[in-house]
């Protein structure tokens, strides 16, 4: 969406309105915002009582660059280079655009102290009644600075020995109360069943009940059993979340040294609680290890109706930046979370696709001119969902995989696929595989039976009729709709 008023009266009006310290955060003449030097953000911004939109869109700029509440005798020259600058607005959609000199920001790579930038103190500021990030954009340039993922869902697949499918993956259910023994046995019987990946729920530590070090070395030996007896390789997702570094790093050593194979284990980190720090300190210390960012907490600030904050989008394009190997993106409402193909399934291919539209702006996680030949033949790649930089990695930033869960079940499977309109991304069903009336195994095997109704292009109904444990599945999650629905509808309210 581009709406300018460059030399409307409309936005005269506005300009005269401001002081002089404002004055210093607008660049309507900006002819070139994408010539390297800013990252852009679009914000939806509803002024409070004091302010019209373009005052508080200013006051914002200042804050989340270099001013405050009033100017100050210490400015430079130089320091006014550093000024965001709102170089555009539109009144009827109360739309900002602000260019944010990327050289504000830490030069080693750091996602936090862009996030403390620009969705830090102005959330709170007075001026605002609504502030919510809804994209930003950023230039090559800029990219090539940031980590990026360095292990993808492309290498997990490829250990899994898997192609044109997604990762089929289950969080344990109950989500705490198991001990590290139960735990094991139904990672087993997932594993069974025919299922790949099988990550801890979000909370999961070192509780009383079940043991931190007792759960790695029982997976371990779940995980073993399952691969001697199925032939096929296994993941397990273990959160690594703790009080402190130190304890953090003793978690992923513990699991390193547990003699798992490598590419069976993934560090699960709580993005937002734990900190980008913590993210971004895994990616680092452990760049052939798949990390994966669990968003718990995200909907105070993402949800559609909350209007302060930032969008889905947002937050997983800034775990691309930071490198993260896979974050949850939501269900586009197929599932129980609220979320929309709008939002949700925006945000997968933007973090998925080498070139992808966000709600704002075309991304291209390119570090060398998008115009490059090279980069436009990967392009074409990506598009024929080909594997690309492995051998070329300086020419951009590597994939970050959606990962799919909340209220799923092997019914949804197809429904989520033909919205995504691809495989790639990694499903976690919990419920959708315990609940099964036969158990944790048979509702693998009705998960793994619901995708190669998919593949074979076959409704599961008529694929059902050949397999009991997906026929099953249909007849407890149809005969179960309405109270599912409600519990879903329950949870997203």
């Amino acid at each position: 969406m581009e709406v300018k008023m460059k030399n409307s009266k409309e936005l005269d009006k506005l300009i005269k309105s401001l002081n002089e310290k404002q004055l210093r955060y607008t660049k309507f003449d900006l002819k070139n915002p994408k010539n390297g030097e800013y990252m852009l953000a679009v914000f939806h911004l509803v002024p409070g009582k004091s302010m019209n939109m373009l005052q508080a869109a200013c006051e914002i700029a200042a804050e989340s660059s270099t001013g405050t509440n009033f100017t100050v005798l210490t400015e430079t020259d130089f320091s006014h280079e550093m000024n965001a600058r709102v170089y555009q607005i539109d009144t009827k959609n109360e739309l900002v655009w602000i260019a944010y000199p990327w050289r504000l920001f830490d030069r080693v790579g750091n996602v936090q102290n862009i996030l403390t930038y620009i969705i830090g103190n102005v959330l709170g500021m007075k001026e605002i009644s609504a502030l919510k990030l809804l994209d930003v954009w950023f230039p090559e340039s800029m990219i090539e600075q940031y980590d990026g993922p360095s292990y993808t869902l492309d290498d997990m697949k490829k250990y899994l020995g898997i192609k044109n499918r997604p990762v089929l993956g289950t969080i344990i259910k109950p989500k705490m109360g198991l001990t590290s023994a139960e735990y094991a046995e139904v990672c087993y019987d997932f594993w069974v069943g025919g299922g790949d990946f099988v990550k801890n729920d979000e909370p999961q530590a070192n509780q009383d009940f079940c043991p931190y070090d007792k759960m790695v070395k029982n997976v371990k030996e779940a995980m073993d059993k399952a691969v001697k007896e199925t032939g096929k390789k296994k993941v397990h997702s273990f959160n690594v979340s703790a009080a402190d570094f130190d304890t953090m790093i003793e978690r992923c050593e513990m699991i390193r040294n547990a003699g798992f194979e490598k590419g069976s284990y993934a560090f699960l980190i709580d993005g937002i609680t734990a900190g980008w720090m913590a993210v971004q300190t895994l990616r680092r210390r452990y760049p052939d290890v798949f990390i994966h960012f669990h968003r718990a907490g995200h909907g105070a600030f993402t949800r559609p109706e909350n209007p302060i904050g930032c969008t889905v989008l947002v937050l997983s394009k800034f775990a691309r930046l930071a490198g993260t190997s896979g974050i949850h993106t939501g269900t586009a409402g197929v599932g129980k979370m609220t979320g929309s193909p709008e939002e949700d399934i925006t945000a997968a291919h933007e973090i998925l696709d080498l070139v992808a539209k966000g709600h704002m702006f075309e991304q291209s996680w390119s570090k060398v001119p998008s115009t490059d030949k090279d980069v436009l033949k990967l392009v074409k790649e990506d598009s024929a969902h080909k594997v690309i930089l492995e051998k070329d990695s300086w020419r951009g930033m590597k994939k970050c995989a959606p990962i799919v869960s909340g209220g799923l079940n092997p019914t949804l499977l197809k429904p989520f696929i033909d919205l995504m309109g691809n495989t790639d991304f990694i499903t976690t069903m919990g419920a959708g595989c315990h609940a099964h009336p036969d158990g944790t195994r048979a509702g693998a095997m009705a998960l793994v039976q619901s995708m190669e109704a998919y593949q074979k292009k076959k409704s599961i109904e008529e694929y059902a009729k050949t397999h009991k444990e997906l026929k099953r599945a249909i007849e407890f999650f149809t005969k179960n709709k309405t109270a599912i629905q409600k519990a879903e509808s329950a949870e997203r309210s």
